[in-house]
């Protein structure tokens, strides 16, 4: 399956509203394009499975089960690498917070001597916004000044990610095989991210993004 999932890589395609905005599409020749599976390698887990443009299992997630308070982005290997959690706050707003590593079951500040490197919280306003943002990301737990904005659909896998400068650092994207009219569907995408954008953070956000709108 991971040699059927790089050998059909394929062509990229593009939508109306990228095309409006081609001055900050990511130039693709010069990133790191991953296939993203939506499916555990684990017969008997929900996950993810991510794989390179070699057709290597670069990172993988297996203990997504509906929409847990816990998810841990690991490496080919089963390393954890993150661990994402939902802060229980009160209010409707979907609040994140990104550890590094693994930091136990029932993680949150309170429970853990670690500190999150980032917290994400969705954008209510999503309908109002002209910019049809998704996310905000913000460093540590603070919420002023955004370090990252999500903006696009994840329900339709178009998606860009996008620094404090509004520079776009990776984006989301449907992939479709070689043969014309061939569709992955939603299950398989492309998360492809420009060089010096750390594409194990880029892959966290995707499971935050799944979370949230899924």
């Amino acid at each position: 399956m991971l040699l059927f999932l790089k050998s059909t890589s394929g062509k990229v395609k593009q939508y109306p509203d990228e095309q409006d905005d081609n001055k900050n599409n990511i130039n693709e020749t010069c990133c790191t394009s991953l296939t993203v599976w939506r499916k555990s390698l684990l017969f008997s887990c929900k996950g993810f499975t991510v794989i390179g443009s070699d057709g290597s299992l670069l990172y993988r997630v297996d203990n997504y089960t509906g929409h847990p308070h816990q998810i841990i982005l690991m490496d080919g290997s089963g390393n954890p690498i993150f661990t994402i959690c939902k802060r229980k706050k009160l209010g409707l707003v979907d609040n994140w917070l990104i550890y590094e590593g693994e930091v136990g079951e029932n993680c949150s500040i309170k429970t853990t001597s670690k500190k999150p490197i980032y917290s994400v919280k969705k954008n209510l306003n999503i309908i109002q916004s002209k910019l049809n943002v998704l996310a905000y990301v913000y460093g540590g737990i603070s919420e002023k000044g955004y370090a990252y904005m999500i903006e696009g659909s994840y329900a339709n896998r178009s998606c860009r990610i996008l620094d404090d400068s509004r520079r776009v650092v990776a984006e989301i994207k449907k992939k479709e095989a070689i043969n014309a009219g061939v569709s992955f569907g939603l299950e398989v995408f492309l998360l492809i991210v420009r060089p010096g954008f750390d594409s194990r953070f880029s892959m966290a956000i995707v499971l935050l993004l799944d979370q949230m709108f899924s």
